[in-house]
């Protein structure tokens, strides 16, 4: 595959940074270079030579969405702007792969499949499905809906490590089921889709291995840091109580796999990807 024939759009948070380093010949931009949410500036960008756009930009504040302020931004970010990028994909022959997110659906359905009717709880999780739903227009496109994504940046795992080295022994939300999806496995399946020339259409990327709890990964975490931590499961609505514009979760984020899979592509159990994360981190 070219890599001068690659975009990264988002190129500067977790997973964008993800994707630099696995193509750092490809052109990368950020917000500054290209603001997706602007008519003009997508429509006046050179897109010569661009063959894939790898778009990792989004809105993620999935609680600051629910905000007036929010709500604008996100509505604008990932919803709107993915209009503009789909005319220019039509308009120059792009294939588009999207990132999204389980939150478009409402957790009641277990396990997730590609095909799930989009029933999204909160703003956040609406304006995703939205995006999902302009994407799907394309003749060239793929959807790529992933969970608990934790890369470089500020994610779970970090935090979590955090609040144990301070002594801190935590409540963490234990009715929230899922996997984590690691920038690595990420980037590896988006790889994967374009190197194989799968067929084009929506696939489901997580770690593969069992499924756990946010309050369980958080034990795993501190066992693998080597950290003696009392950590108190409490429900989702027990830890946003006083939390007024928090928004609705999905209590279900797992993933069916089996299409990806299907492709030949192996996901790579979560219990790795995290050890080699926690050792990463303790050891700086």
């Amino acid at each position: 595959m070219d890599e001068a024939g690659i975009l990264i759009i988002g190129a500067n948070g977790q997973l964008g940074t993800a994707l630099k380093n696995k193509y750092p010949t490809a052109r990368a931009v950020d917000v500054n270079e290209l603001d997706i949410s602007n008519r003009q500036a997508v429509e006046a960008y050179d897109w010569s030579g661009v063959k894939i756009v790898l778009n990792a930009a989004a809105y993620t504040n999935v609680d600051r969405a629910q905000t007036v302020e929010g709500r604008i931004s996100a509505w604008k970010i990932n919803a709107l702007a993915m209009s503009y990028l789909v005319a220019a994909a039509l308009k120059y022959d792009i294939i588009l792969v999207h990132v999204s997110t389980e939150y478009v659906f409402d957790g009641t359905i277990n396990p997730h499949t590609e095909d799930e009717p989009l029933s999204p709880l909160g703003v956040y999780a609406q304006t995703k499905a939205a995006g999902d739903i302009v994407v799907g227009v394309l003749p060239k496109y793929y959807i790529v809906r992933t969970s608990w994504l934790i890369g470089e940046g500020k994610n779970f795992v970090r935090t979590m490590l955090n609040l144990g080295q301070k002594g801190i022994n935590p409540k963490v939300i234990g009715d929230d089921i899922g996997r984590p999806t690691f920038t690595s496995e990420l980037v590896r399946a988006i790889d994967h889709l374009l190197s194989s020339q799968a067929p084009c259409g929506v696939y489901n990327v997580s770690n593969g291995g069992d499924t756990v709890s946010w309050a369980d990964l958080t034990r795993a975490i501190y066992r693998l840091a080597g950290l003696d931590r009392t950590v108190t499961d409490v429900t989702d609505e027990e830890y946003y109580a006083d939390q007024s514009e928090a928004s609705p979760r999905p209590h279900s984020s797992i993933f069916d796999l089996k299409k990806i899979q299907s492709t030949g592509f192996i996901s790579r159990d979560w219990k790795d990807d995290l050890a080699n994360y926690v050792k990463k981190e303790t050891v700086q």
